[in-house]
């Protein structure tokens, strides 16, 4: 109750009625996953610098070191995976270069893996691609990345923010409640697109039945949010957060959402993420008959 003061005493001094009004008939008007009106800021010159830190923790080692509290938590070696299958993750890593370079190997291999095994089961229709948001990254990074498995190119990188429930500069909480206003972790296929009120958008379907399911529900969609730019983070430190959806930067979202057409497989990934998807063997006799394809 005290933060929830202080946020509408700063946004009163700040922003005036009519700003309030209109962010109130905003958020009760409309439904799923919307613009959050904001929340009070931290001052940006001290924002940015942690941003900054936080960035780094994404780097690999010889990077600024940061407070053990801000470290990117471990992500667990997955079981069972044959080194067949390791071996050909780690030459797609390192062919997709640069633009890849704080993709972190283990998530690459859950988002590999997870394509793999679901493919056959025809949840996924789309070959040869993958999308892959590592949550656990700051918001201030480019933490998704769309990746054609095939010709083991980055076909998008960009910024994207996570649930306004889930945490600030980090995801840190995950839910896949109705009215938790959180990221779900989890594989997702994807699925129609629509004009909602956030424009051109494309739903998304969860595949984790305890991580993900009520997604398609929750209105968890892929859209565009001015909230979700360099402009913004230069502004504020830290980008601006969805009511769950995996909201994407205006100069991007269009190409995102029409290379990721219906039936491609998405992975949000963080800490915590279990699913019944990331089955080391099964991937393993799959990468074996058909690679990528």
């Amino acid at each position: 109750m005290v933060r929830l003061r202080g946020v509408w005493e700063f946004v009163t001094a700040s922003a005036g009625k009519a700003h309030i009004t209109g962010c109130l008939a905003v958020t009760l008007l409309t439904a799923g996953c919307q613009l959050r009106a904001e929340e009070a800021q931290t001052p940006a010159k001290k924002l940015v610098s942690t941003a900054a830190a936080l960035t780094s923790a994404a780097l690999p080692a010889g990077a600024a070191p940061v407070p053990d509290s801000l470290r990117l938590t471990p992500v667990p070696a997955l079981a069972a995976v044959p080194d067949t299958l390791r071996q050909a993750i780690e030459q797609l890593h390192a062919a997709l270069g640069p633009a890849a370079a704080t993709l972190r190997p283990e998530v690459l291999e859950q988002a590999c893996v997870g394509y793999l095994t679901l493919h056959p089961t025809g949840r996924i229709e789309r070959a040869g691609l993958l999308a892959v948001a590592d949550m656990d990254l700051p918001n201030t990074a480019e933490r998704l990345w769309v990746i054609d498995l095939q010709e083991a190119k980055v076909l998008h990188r960009s910024l994207v923010a996570h649930g306004e429930g889930s945490g600030h500069l980090r995801a840190r909480r995950f839910s896949n409640q109705e009215s938790s206003a959180c990221t779900s972790l989890g594989f997702y296929r994807t699925a129609g697109t629509y004009d909602g009120i956030h424009g051109y958008s494309r739903r998304i379907e969860g595949l984790d039945k305890n991580q993900n399911a009520n997604a398609f529900d929750r209105y968890v969609v892929l859209h565009a949010a001015d909230y979700v730019s360099p402009q913004y983070v230069r502004q504020y430190g830290h980008l601006g957060y969805s009511r769950g959806c995996p909201a994407l930067p205006p100069e991007q979202f269009k190409a995102i959402i029409a290379t990721l057409r219906v039936g491609s497989m998405l992975l949000v990934s963080g800490p915590g993420l279990a699913s019944r998807w990331l089955d080391g063997p099964a991937a393993g006799r799959r990468f074996l008959q058909r690679g990528w394809r």
